[in-house]
């Protein structure tokens, strides 16, 4: 059986959005705005890159443009500067009827950044998918979701898998890499408890699965089905990555009325199948 470590002292309140870029790992604590990223010693604190004044859902790194971050917070899209300033490029929710704010993200391999949104309360239909193009346009791609999370995307960028944590379900949509169109939902994997969190697929092109309210991590092979289960001393996983072959775990703190010690950890645990750095969002409509 798989083993999983816990070395740093941080216990987040909602981490998330955790991804390895190639040369930093970092992650968010969503409702406190804040952007991490781990030091190289395992067992030293969490380092804060940047801290907003509204909920961080997930960044990616933005091409030829060190320090700089593409992220989903708020009610939209920004760009996060080295030194912490925000420029905004969309802010989308921002007038919906019921309060909103965006959730997970991701760059997809051809440089693209998908976001999902979600309204405060989970309302039912409620939460969207926006994709960001090369030249910073955002756009809804997807309408009537509830909790989203992933996206994530195959090596080749052909295929995305999106979660809706609150009906249990992982979808799959072809993708076209050239104009960024999405094909039709087929389901991926329906869970019997728990919920879909964050995702990340390796090179066999299988689906790694952070499972909420479990305390799981499930693996899916591209078929679909069931493959392993790792089990972790916390409640609420919510968001993996992949550095090599070291797997990274997020958990949270929030809604627990009685948190124990190890909730709200990040974990690592050794796996067979390795993974490849996150994708950066390329600006200026290079493919």
């Amino acid at each position: 059986m798989t083993e999983v470590a816990v070395r740093r002292p941080d216990r987040l309140e909602l981490g998330e959005g955790i991804r390895w870029t190639g040369g930093a790992l970092v992650l968010v604590d969503i409702l406190a705005g804040r952007l991490l990223t781990a030091p190289e010693d395992p067992t030293a604190p969490l380092k804060q890159l940047a801290q907003l004044p509204v909920p961080l859902g997930a960044v990616a790194p933005v091409s030829d443009s060190p320090g700089t971050w593409i992220a989903a917070a708020g009610t939209g899209i920004c760009l996060i500067a080295p030194d912490g300033s925000t420029r905004w490029l969309a802010r989308p929710e921002s007038g919906a009827p019921l309060p909103m704010r965006m959730n997970d993200a991701t760059a997809d391999p051809s440089g693209r950044f998908w976001a999902g949104s979600m309204s405060y309360d989970a309302d039912d239909g409620t939460g969207s998918l926006y994709r960001v193009d090369h030249d910073g346009t955002v756009v809804r791609v997807l309408d009537g979701l509830t909790v989203p999370n992933g996206p994530a995307f195959t090596a080749d960028g052909t295929t995305m898998y999106l979660a809706d944590s609150a009906r249990g379900i992982v979808r799959r949509h072809t993708v076209d890499p050239v104009t960024g169109g999405l094909g039709a939902a087929e389901t991926f994997a329906v869970l019997d408890e728990g919920s879909p969190d964050g995702m990340v697929v390796d090179v066999e092109g299988a689906v790694w699965v952070a499972v909420w309210g479990t305390g799981t991590v499930r693996r899916y092979l591209p078929d679909g089905r069931p493959d392993r289960v790792l089990r972790l001393p916390a409640r609420q996983p919510a968001g993996v990555c992949l550095e090599s072959d070291t797997l990274h775990i997020t958990t949270a703190r929030v809604g627990l009325t009685a948190s124990g010690p190890l909730d709200g950890a990040l974990f690592t645990a050794r796996v067979d199948v390795p993974g490849t750095p996150a994708a950066s969002y390329r600006r200026g409509g290079s493919e």
